[in-house]
């Protein structure tokens, strides 16, 4: 994909992702608003991500440090931001969404790769989300499991799931030619993120 690279989130990227990230999220009462998206990225400006895709915006990845187990509340933003020496702890993604014209080329597979890479390079050991919009399926598919004991706030409503799974070397894409095991979602980590991947978007 020589037309596609995946950069950090710049200042001048977040009216296409608010805009994206409200279209994913508002009809579920999901979407967070500006100053929480914000105040995530802030929290770990080398962990958030932009997709360039044929030229334009193709999407984002939000991820942050959090506690294993815990996730971030979607009614509030992020209080200060958090230190540099995160060996042995867990990466939460966030967020993920690909934008609509750039989905089903399996570019969310390839976000969240990418994110393992760089958790793997920081020598974190895990890492988490909170599946909605009924992703765990695909979740899974990339190696996360199912943690349904853990208590989430109520911003994420009933059906969100918590998942997690440890942090290994991410693997080559598949040859040319063969299709990718998992499609791209609308949103769906938001805690993987903290939410759900519809048709092409995660929250962790």
């Amino acid at each position: 994909m020589s037309d596609t690279r995946i950069r950090l989130l710049r200042e001048e990227d977040w009216d296409e992702v608010v805009a994206l990230e409200e279209r994913a999220y508002t009809a579920s009462g999901l979407s967070e608003g500006e100053e929480a998206l914000r105040s995530r990225h802030r929290a770990s400006p080398s962990t958030c991500f932009v997709l360039e895709h044929a030229g334009g915006f193709g999407g984002y990845l939000l991820a942050l440090p959090y506690p294993l187990f815990r996730c971030p509340d979607l009614s509030l933003a992020e209080g200060g931001t958090v230190r540099e020496d995160r060996e042995g702890s867990n990466l939460h993604l966030h967020d993920l969404v690909i934008a609509e014209r750039a989905r089903g080329r399996g570019l969310a597979r390839r976000m969240q790769r990418h994110l393992e890479e760089t958790g793997w390079s920081a020598r974190y050991r895990t890492l988490s989300l909170v599946a909605v919009h009924g992703s765990q399926r695909m979740w899974t598919l990339l190696g996360y499991r199912t943690r349904p004991e853990i208590g989430l706030p109520a911003s994420y409503g009933a059906e969100a799931v918590y998942m997690a799974k440890p942090v290994e070397r991410a693997v080559t894409d598949p040859a040319p030619g063969r299709p990718a095991q998992v499609a791209d979602a609308e949103g769906a980590p938001r805690a993987i993120g903290c939410a759900g991947l519809p048709a092409g978007s995660a929250r962790d």
